[in-house]
């Protein structure tokens, strides 16, 4: 249950510390799963749940951008029944959510190669782009097929291309010319990272766009990160002091 007490504290933390954009790497459902001797598509089911939970908390509380690491281009090596549940798992909760989404004014984005999908899963994606793109609420990016490197690859060979059909000079290219070939073009900076379950690795992730983020780290597993636990990592960022090279 949310009190009220958080709550105000997270919308009054948002506003003091000018905190706009929090990435989150979910990671733990398969150990969560574990410690409690359940299949592992249990814990996927519980993250989705923990995702749901923190996109409301987020909206109704003045969170301008919310990105999260659903689905790695790393993560199709798993076995093939994991990944085929992972694929059914996001048409079940996009399915289900969008509607609640669209009415609370969220804007959807899936950013990654989502062309590797299966027909249903790319169509309602393709869906949920449009039919929340007008949104003004909070923007909420879902990485699925996604990798940090393979982003950058692909925002250097449409440079690439544009050099070589004469529309810009090599020298001319500028840290503004790459951000705007990346996915996340249009949202704002990255203020936060976090990441759940214990491990200190970006895993891929955002590589660009964390130039000048704050990591916060948690041993909680990403099925037990609650709205509270995001008020506490708010509140951690809040006392930084972000010098940015100063």
């Amino acid at each position: 249950m949310i009190t009220t007490e958080v709550s105000t504290q997270f919308t009054e933390l948002l506003t003091s510390s000018g905190l706009q954009h929090v990435a989150i790497i979910m990671d733990g459902n398969r150990r969560w799963a574990k410690q409690r001797h359940l299949p592992t598509l249990v814990g996927h089911k519980k993250g989705v749940d923990a995702l749901r939970t923190l996109v409301r908390f987020g909206s109704d509380h003045g969170l301008k951008a919310l990105t999260v690491y659903a689905f790695s281009t790393e993560n199709w090596r798993r076995s093939t029944e994991e990944v085929g549940y992972l694929l059914r798992l996001f048409v079940e909760a996009l399915s289900k959510e969008l509607a609640e989404l669209h009415r609370n004014n969220v804007q959807i984005r899936f950013i990654g190669d989502i062309s590797a999908f299966p027909p249903d899963l790319y169509n309602l994606i393709q869906s949920a782009h449009e039919q929340t793109a007008h949104n003004t609420g909070l923007k909420f990016q879902i990485a699925a097929n996604y990798g940090g490197r393979h982003e950058l690859a692909q925002a250097m060979q449409q440079l690439a291309q544009e050099v070589q059909e004469g529309q810009l000079s090599p020298t001319d290219i500028t840290e503004a010319h790459i951000d705007a070939k990346l996915y996340t073009h249009g949202l704002p900076d990255l203020d936060l990272l976090i990441r759940t379950g214990g491990d200190s690795r970006i895993s891929n992730y955002l590589l660009w766009q964390s130039a000048y983020a704050e990591f916060y780290v948690t041993d909680l597993l990403w099925p037990d990160f609650s709205p509270q636990a995001f008020e506490r990592a708010v509140e951690v960022f809040a006392r930084r002091e972000r010098r940015y090279g100063q």
